[in-house]
């Protein structure tokens, strides 16, 4: 397992082979786009829409594949990365829990979050959600309410996560912890089947990413009780934040960002940056990423390794908190 000297160290030196390299690259033929969760997601939509945006541009001639290669939580996408030739023809989408929360979880991860991957660019924002279904009764309007029901009636105080091990799973671990109610977790294979089972009211609630919700809280079929942001989610106004209800530490904004193969030439990252980064200015994409929950957000590769190692050092100590690990 990476110790955090050794990641604040490789970090250091991933950020400055960003600063060197050639001043100009070719552009590439058509790149592809590895994503490790079936289409259709939320992050998958991220890569298409940015895929089409980005032909012409400095960085690729034509607009790019995303190719899905789902499974173990988005590892077995980052492996592949890790084995690509990097001439920038390759990179992968990946949420910051692959590169900053499972290095402490699982010991063999099958690549090194640092020294294997440059960061490219954040692409999108994700706020997670606390929800409940029918199975809670309509007097539970807030995440105190909840506290208070759950621990009053523990044969039904669980929570749904769409991944043992994902931060929606550890934010609501760290809900019952800090607050010393026992809120057992149902772990699903993705949000979808979570959160028909709390509309179905076979679970009390669930944690996921709140643009999962939406049409459900819209439809008053499910009552999205807060969000994870700093600040309201753009798509759930009237929900506020666990921060507004007491609850800061819970606060988590998620992103997806784009990473190459470690070695590969600074020019052709700050390409990719720059086609990102015009692709997320798009309104067509903005629009695309907002129906999903999602907020268009660029970055430079800088801001990106910086938030990535912010994030591996806040979780550690979380995840040890928590008691998780990949044998649980």
């Amino acid at each position: 397992m990476i110790t955090r000297r050794q990641f604040v160290q490789a970090s250091m030196g991933a950020a400055a082979l960003g600063l060197l390299g050639q001043t100009q690259a070719q552009p590439v033929e058509q790149p592809k786009f590895l994503y490790g969760f079936p289409p259709g997601s939320s992050g998958d939509i991220v890569a298409r829409r940015i895929a089409e945006r980005i032909a012409g541009t400095p960085y690729a001639r034509n607009q790019a594949i995303v190719e899905n290669k789902a499974g173990a939580g988005g590892r077995i996408a980052l492996e592949a990365l890790r084995q690509a030739t990097p001439d920038g023809a390759t990179l992968c989408l990946s949420p910051f829990s692959a590169t900053s929360v499972y290095p402490h979880i699982y010991t063999r991860l099958g690549y090194d979050p640092v020294n294997d991957f440059l960061p490219v660019s954040i692409a999108a924002l994700m706020f997670h959600g606390l929800a409940v279904g029918p199975l809670v009764p309509a007097s539970v309007k807030s995440v105190k309410d909840y506290l208070a029901w759950a621990k009053a009636h523990p044969k039904d105080a669980n929570y749904g996560s769409p991944a043992a091990g994902s931060t929606p799973h550890f934010i609501g671990a760290l809900l019952g912890l800090n607050n010393g109610v026992d809120l057992k977790h149902v772990p699903y294979r993705g949000s979808v089947p979570g959160v028909t089972d709390v509309v179905g009211g076979q679970i009390a609630s669930m944690v996921t990413p709140s643009g999962d919700f939406i049409a459900h809280h819209r439809a008053g079929k499910l009552r999205v009780l807060a969000t994870s942001g700093s600040r309201r989610s753009p798509f759930l106004p009237d929900v506020p934040t666990f921060a507004e209800q007491g609850f800061p530490e819970l606060t988590v904004e998620e992103w997806f960002g784009f990473y190459a193969p470690a070695r590969t030439p600074a020019a052709v990252v700050a390409a990719a940056n720059a086609a990102i980064n015009q692709a997320l200015k798009d309104q067509s994409v903005i629009d695309a990423l907002g129906i999903v929950g999602l907020i268009a957000q660029g970055s430079t590769p800088q801001e990106m390794a910086a938030s990535q190692k912010q994030e591996f050092e806040r979780w550690g100590p979380l995840v040890k908190k928590i008691g998780f690990t990949a044998e649980s």
